[in-house]
């Protein structure tokens, strides 16, 4: 239990920390006031203060941070009125910053998780290496959808929907990402290609945290073709053109899997809040540090991208406003802003309500 606690701690303490300093690096640079940096909330554990005044600070609560600017009425930078601010002190607001400078500094904190994904992903390219496996099917189970296509034991992956397979894990990875009711499936088959259109079923299955979870399955087992896995270390370049596809997969998965989920396609089980991270984080941490790095970059990821939703009290919500100030040519009314930011506070409740609800589920406490 210690060792998901801390394993969870660390992790998120490093993904806030460089989400938020992306806003504090910025705002510096455009010399807006900033009065605390915190990396948790609730009450302080420690801080201090820098040369400028900013007070910087661990809290209790370790579930996020922030970063807030001189002005701001709260640590989601909801802006006091003007009339309440020195007339002296007006250029150190965010509100008083051309609107290209406040955007910079909005989602800066987003762009920096995926920086941060870019690089862990880079380091391990080029350090561990990537995955570079072969599969081949060892078992076609009887029945199964893949058995009535054709696919026998012995088949060696090569495509699926017409994405090459360059590693053991793409195999699973694109099956349960196909858009398509048939799944094409190319093989090599004594040297020959051959090509196969399967109907995958949809079953529930239990993950390695023991969540059910709704996967596509064809019904073949492999392995890899050489009898072990093989990695093939990168150089910075081919590490880091990895590295931003990888990133990009990332957000295309989860951006599909949410729009399905509104959509009723998907279940919405596998929303998950601070218990499932702790559990996921505290379980890769047994197998080392690089499956740590790994699951960092993911999370990192999640958060920049959950961040740019147009949800008042989020990045995306502030980015949102600054478009609508870009195409109308002036800001929203302070009491328009407020009923938004109202509205987004219960947005978020009720997401947190069911990330929370799901994961005492998996506990098996409902």
């Amino acid at each position: 239990m210690l060792q998901y606690i801390l394993s969870f701690i660390v992790l998120i303490s490093v993904v806030v920390f460089i989400h938020e300093y992306g806003h504090y690096y910025f705002a510096k640079k455009y010399k807006v006031g900033v009065t605390d940096f915190s990396i948790g909330f609730g009450k302080e554990l420690f801080g201090f203060n820098d040369k400028d005044g900013t007070r910087w600070k661990i809290c209790a609560i370790p579930l996020g941070g922030y970063v807030k600017f001189f002005g701001d009425s709260n640590s989601a930078s909801q802006p006091v009125s003007l009339s309440k601010i020195d007339n002296k002190d007006h250029s150190k607001l965010l509100t008083t910053k051309p609107l290209y400078q406040r955007a910079i500094i909005v989602s800066a904190g987003p762009i920096a998780n995926f920086i941060l994904a870019i690089f862990i992903f880079s380091i391990i390219f080029m350090t561990v290496g990537k995955d570079v496996t072969v599969p081949v099917i060892t078992e076609v189970q009887q029945n199964s959808p893949a058995t009535k296509a054709g696919l026998k034991s012995n088949d060696q992956i090569t495509f699926i929907d017409d994405k090459k397979i360059e590693s053991i894990n793409d195999v699973a990875l694109f099956i349960t990402t196909s858009k398509n009711e048939k799944i094409k499936v190319e093989v090599l088959r004594n040297q020959k290609p051959l090509s196969f259109l399967i109907e995958p079923q949809k079953k529930i299955i239990k993950d390695n945290f023991g969540n059910n979870v709704e996967r596509k399955l064809i019904g073949i087992k492999i392995a890899p073709l050489k009898g072990k896995m093989e990695r093939e270390k990168m150089g910075p370049s081919k590490a880091l053109i990895l590295s931003i596809k990888e990133t990009y997969n990332t957000i295309s998965m989860t951006l599909s899997y949410i729009g399905k989920m509104i959509a009723g396609k998907e279940s919405a089980d596998q929303l998950g809040g601070p218990i499932k991270i702790a559990q996921i984080s505290g379980k890769v941490a047994e197998h080392g540090l690089v499956p740590f790095l790994s699951i960092m970059a993911y999370i990192s990821i999640s958060l920049g991208l959950i961040n740019l939703f147009p949800i008042p009290l989020l990045d995306g919500g502030h980015l949102f406003f600054y478009l609508i100030e870009f195409i109308r040519g002036k800001p929203l009314s302070e009491n328009v802003q407020i009923y938004f930011y109202k509205f987004g506070m219960a947005v978020l409740f009720t997401l947190m309500f069911f990330a929370t609800f799901n994961d005492l589920k998996s506990l098996g406490l409902f």
